[in-house]
């Protein structure tokens, strides 16, 4: 299904809601007060109006308690229309590089505040459950670092301030470590800073013992791989790409979601804040991951990530990582 045929079939709730419904509840309603599948029956208003219930309300045979396809996920108490919400999941899982809130506020006719809290939610939906297992096979580990350009030269500070030390060119950036399983999913974690203190947990926790790991000539890395078979490549020496023992030796893979990420950072939104930055990341490693099916395949997936998941306005940056 692409964004016409979308716009087609969902043009109102009430199919939107129907769609729902069937994705989310494919054997019958489950209710979500106390779990029962397939013992609700629908509410409908009557000609004389004794029933006074809007659509699309269920009530529980076992517990007796009214909800709806929305209760417990990302749609609850939203104001904006359901069919706004589908559309607005298409558009951002079929964008390579992310929609800016600007973006959603034009094309689907809301305010800008209430399309930023929306794309913040629908990130939260798209974000990965913890790994079951650590990832085996060869994997391409590397740092990359999201922010502006640190101000330099005589205007870099405010008037009244004294002039700093000259500062690394990354001071003022945030640091990201992806994990990307050759030919598999990828994995994103903001860290403070880039230590073998930060950095072994997030190994430990993604890498298994018999993994091959491939990174650049990063001192910090060797030092947190720990016993398992590591292999790097010296960027500072222009190499790039060697073959040995039968591997193809490089981090091109992990380089190359950083050039989408890179590219989502500067065409599209501009700034991220290392408050909200774990939610970007989400976005992009759930589009990377699910690169393989079609824009509809996406947006369906992403659709069932909704259950079970509520973010509240004062909770949107909640999950910033903890790292020092």
């Amino acid at each position: 299904m692409n964004l016409v045929d979308l716009t087609k079939q969902f043009s109102d709730d009430d199919k939107a809601r129907e769609f729902l419904e069937k994705k989310r509840w494919p054997g019958g309603p489950i209710c979500p007060h106390c779990g029962l599948e397939g013992e609700a029956y629908k509410l409908n208003p009557t000609e004389n109006g004794k029933t006074h219930v809007r659509k699309g309300v269920w009530k529980c045979a076992g517990c007796r308690k009214e909800f709806t396809v929305t209760v417990g996920t990302i749609f609850e108490d939203s104001k904006i229309p359901l069919h706004k919400w589908l559309i607005a999941f298409h558009l951002l899982c079929s964008s390579k590089k992310g929609m800016s809130a600007h973006q959603l506020h034009r094309m689907l006719g809301i305010t800008y505040k209430s399309a930023w809290f929306m794309a913040h939610r629908i990130r939260y939906a798209m974000a990965q459950e913890p790994l079951s297992s650590k990832l085996p096979g060869i994997l391409e580990i590397d740092e990359t670092y999201i922010g502006g350009k640190l101000r330099t030269g005589p205007h870099a500070t405010k008037p009244s301030e004294r002039p700093q030390d000259r500062k690394a060119g990354i001071d003022n950036k945030a640091p990201v470590v992806s994990v990307l399983q050759r030919g598999g999913r990828v994995q994103s974690t903001h860290v403070e800073k880039v230590t073998a203190k930060n950095l072994k947990p997030v190994i430990e926790q993604m890498v298994a013992e018999n993994a091959i790991m491939m990174t650049d000539d990063s001192s910090v890395l060797e030092s947190a791989s720990g016993t398992r078979q590591h292999y790097r490549v010296n960027h500072s020496a222009e190499e790039y790409v060697r073959h040995e023992n039968g591997l193809c030796i490089t981090t091109n893979g992990v380089e190359g979601y950083f050039s989408i990420l890179k590219r989502g950072v500067n065409g599209v939104y501009h700034h991220w804040s290392k408050k909200y930055l774990h939610r970007y990341l989400s976005e992009f490693d759930f589009r990377y991951n699910a690169r393989k099916i079609s824009d509809g395949e996406r947006a369906e997936l992403a659709i069932k990530g909704v259950n079970g998941k509520r973010l509240m306005l004062r909770d949107s940056s909640a999950a910033s990582p903890k790292n020092n």
